[in-house]
């Protein structure tokens, strides 16, 4: 592989990532911020390849294929479940911001990742380096998310976000090193998702149960009292 086109590629699939991220911010039905997340898990696969196969590193193609399996299938496929079909079709998170602020703020945390990563960049410049602005921008984006998200799945959403961001920061920063080194967040999604599906499922459970505390007292006064002479 040439280096002008392992730079294109590599742009490419930064490219893809970060608007993954940005695009994530602009819904508001959890599937499609799932489907969103599946996308961005194909980016960051498809990121780490290129640095493998640049490097000819079959360690690190293996790597890339561990992440697009946990981050395209695995964990997809558990916030389904977790969700539930038709829960994750119709439900609608809210936020404290709305979507044009969302969009803008997202440009803005993009560009104090430049400026935060531009010394690492000049002191290590590399084709790799040059798109690390962009997985700290995912990073940036995942904790706005988290913050501005006021649903328990949403804020599950913007952790998985933060924890794509953080992993592609390692691969690239770890490019070239040993494989404990890639292997760093690998899976660290699934953690934040069983803790998301938990807080679901408990408050979830308490509103049902208050749902039917509610109808079986409407169903006690909806009754007609015997008056005993």
């Amino acid at each position: 592989m040439s280096e002008a086109v392992y730079t294109q590629l590599l742009d490419i699939a930064a490219g893809l990532f970060l608007l993954a991220a940005v695009g994530m911010l602009s819904r508001r039905h959890l599937a499609g911020m799932i489907r969103l997340f599946a996308l961005q898990g194909v980016a960051l696969a498809g990121l780490v390849v290129i640095l493998g196969v640049h490097q000819g590193s079959a360690e690190l193609v293996a790597v890339a294929f561990g992440l697009g399996v946990l981050r395209v299938l695995v964990i997809p496929r558990l916030a389904r479940r977790a969700l539930g079909a038709t829960l994750a079709e119709r439900r609608e998170t809210s936020s404290a911001v709305n979507i044009a602020s969302s969009l803008l703020s997202s440009v803005a945390l993009v560009l104090l990742a430049y400026a935060v990563t531009r010394p690492l960049i000049l002191l290590a410049p590399s084709p790799a380096t040059a798109v690390l602005p962009l997985a700290v921008g995912v990073v940036l984006i995942g904790l706005f998310a988290l913050t501005t998200r006021h649903t328990a799945p949403a804020q599950v959403v913007g952790f998985l976000l933060l924890d794509n961001g953080i992993t592609a920061e390692t691969q690239i920063v770890a490019a070239g090193r040993y494989l404990p080194e890639h292997i760093v967040g690998l899976g660290a999604g699934l953690p934040q998702l069983e803790i998301g599906r938990a807080h679901l499922v408990c408050r979830d459970g308490g509103a049902k149960q208050a749902q039917q505390g509610e109808q079986q007292g409407a169903q006690l006064h909806s009754r007609p009292s015997i008056v005993t002479v």
